[in-house]
């Protein structure tokens, strides 16, 4: 018999308990042996939880208990989860997590302290999508091209809203947070810091690339206007949020950020709440995984599908799936002033003449070349200029956006969006 603690009781706590007894006989049957939760940590023990398990606020409870094999961490947050992670790893015990924040900090610390000790986290990424498991151990044989996917619902389901209806950012923010799918203060889910956690931890996957949040370009959706959303459609795109990793010689660039992708992308078609991950390889071409990025039971499903792993055959697999670095072949993260992609500029000018002109000389100046133009009325004195660009240069970029917002009929800072 297996023996499990959960530390965090919480939604998907609770469903991690309510599986393993639910489907008890299937799960024992695939495991090989019983898998009970014997406690559990939470913070109110006054709220009740449903479950028939042994409730404490105590965290040396579980970690201290010699009976509890494998440590189920749902607390949220990094430093605290580490600490107590570490603890767990220390006294032998397996750990599984779905702590994506922590493992975007703290991945190899906790990759080097459990050696032999197995450490699953497949639920930290697109929640009941099994990409850890299919990236690390199904395309073993492949050097990873690129990843790029859909890894955040809510940003997904706003941009999916304003399209097909239509509504502006501040309408369907306010939805989506009426509908619990974002929180109160929802900087985390649309600034990108969500979706670049996950992709960092694929990226380790993928690239043994040891890179921290801050180390990589994130930006959000906050930007994106009815107006982006137009040029979008007449010129064959969807606008979604996207977290990309791509290998370029010896190096890999890692960015989150809006996007603009042609229409008949698998990944364009991809709408509400749902997640969706294309992996390209080397030798297999593109496989793409689909499902429900979050929720207690998909989440959930995973936690389990990682217990019963362990109770097969403890640890079987690298953590982060190298065993020892590729001899001369090691990859560096790209500068993110060095990234090259095509570009969409949306730039609110004064509506007089000369200004077009004017426009296009700052463009060509810092060797931008432009791809196509459109013109939209904004208010009575003022237009928006719909501009897409040919492949240019990150920085290159960055610098025109400095000079063009310092022109007197530039009313505000332009607004870009990156074409993939």
């Amino acid at each position: 018999m297996i023996k499990v603690g959960i530390i965090g009781v919480g939604t998907v706590g609770t469903s991690v308990a309510q599986i393993l007894v639910d489907n008890a006989d299937v799960i024992s049957a695939r495991a090989g042996t019983d898998i009970i939760v014997k406690s559990g940590v939470v913070k109110n023990l006054n709220k009740d939880r449903g479950l028939d398990i042994k409730i404490t606020d105590n965290v040396d409870d579980i970690l201290n208990d010699p009976e509890i094999d494998i440590v189920v961490e749902l607390m949220g947050g990094v430093e605290e989860p580490f600490e107590v992670v570490k603890k767990a790893l220390k006294a032998g015990k397996a750990v599984v997590t779905a702590n994506k924040a922590l493992l975007a900090y703290h991945r190899y610390e906790l990759a080097e302290l459990a050696k032999d000790i197995a450490f699953e986290y497949e639920a930290s990424v697109a929640g009941g999508i099994p990409i850890i498991n299919a990236l690390r151990d199904g395309l073993s044989a492949n050097h990873i091209e690129s990843i790029m996917g859909i890894m955040n619902g809510t940003c997904n389901y706003m941009m999916s809203k304003m399209t097909d209806e239509g509504v502006s950012y501040d309408d369907i923010l306010k939805e989506s947070q009426d509908l619990g799918y974002a929180e109160a203060d929802p900087a985390f889910d649309v600034g990108g810091f969500d979706a670049a956690h996950k992709l960092l931890i694929l990226a380790s996957i993928a690239y043994g690339i040891d890179a921290k949040p801050e180390d990589i370009l994130i930006e959000g959706i906050d930007n994106v206007s009815q107006e982006d959303i137009s040029f979008a459609k007449e010129f064959g795109y969807a606008v979604k949020l996207l977290g990309i990793a791509k290998k370029d010689g010896n190096e890999v660039e890692l960015r989150v950020h809006a996007a603009l992708i042609k229409k008949e992308e698998i990944i364009a078609k991809i709408d509400g709440v749902m997640n969706a991950i294309s992996v390209v390889g080397d030798k297999v071409g593109e496989t793409l995984y689909y499902g429900p990025g979050a929720g207690g039971d998909a989440t959930a499903s995973a936690v389990v599908a990682n217990i019963i792993d362990i109770a097969r055959s403890g640890k079987s697999t690298p953590m982060l799936g190298f065993d020892r670095p590729m001899e001369g072949k090691a990859l560096t993260l790209k500068a993110t002033e060095d990234i090259e992609s095509k570009y969409y500029l949306r730039i609110n000018v004064s509506d007089k003449a000369g200004v077009l002109a004017k426009i296009t000389k700052v463009f060509e100046e810092n060797n931008i070349s432009v791809e196509t133009m459109l013109q939209r009325p904004a208010t009575s004195d003022s237009a928006n200029l719909l501009i897409s660009t040919h492949i240019a240069i990150e920085k290159d970029i960055q610098t025109m956006i400095k000079e063009l917002e310092a022109i007197d009929f530039v009313n505000s800072t332009p607004v870009m969006i990156r074409i993939v």
